[in-house]
């Protein structure tokens, strides 16, 4: 299989093409690595135990020592802590503030505070807090800064 690579001026910019003769295992796990959730994680929703993709993480929050998981419209309870999650997950996911971890891909446009804050808004409406700590961080990984 042949890779090309060429380098564009802005995230906007990115993409992946695969042309493939048939849809492989390998071709779907390449997609799902491209796209960040290749990994899943033990969810728990009404005392059953679901495995979710990375990809349909939100935003994952820490709360009085629990560990909640949000998608687009459910929050699960996870076992994991956060630096565990952090590790599992790379990619995307990168922490915004001491108790909340964000998936970069996302979020749907940011807002600058002048406490040095930022606000986030995600792809679902929702809008989260963006700690003074790791501002920098988040705009260079988005691209913005």
């Amino acid at each position: 299989m042949k890779v090309h690579l060429e380098q564009v001026k802005s995230k906007e910019e990115e993409e992946a093409i695969i042309k493939a003769v048939s849809v492989t295992d390998e071709i779907t796990g390449a997609i799902e690595l491209l796209e960040g959730g290749s990994k899943g994680i033990a969810v728990i929703k009404d005392d059953q135990v679901h495995i979710i993709k990375a990809s349909a993480v939100y935003y994952i929050e820490s709360v009085d020592k629990k560990t909640f998981v949000y998608t687009k419209d459910v929050c699960y309870d996870c076992k994991y802590r956060l630096y565990e999650l952090e590790t599992m997950l790379g990619g995307y996911f990168m922490r915004c503030s001491k108790s909340m971890i964000i998936n970069l891909k996302k979020v749907r446009n940011v807002k600058s505070q002048l406490s040095g804050r930022i606000d986030a808004t995600l792809i679902n409406d929702e809008t989260v807090v963006i700690s003074r700590g790791y501002v920098k961080e988040v705009k260079r990984r988005l691209g913005i800064g």
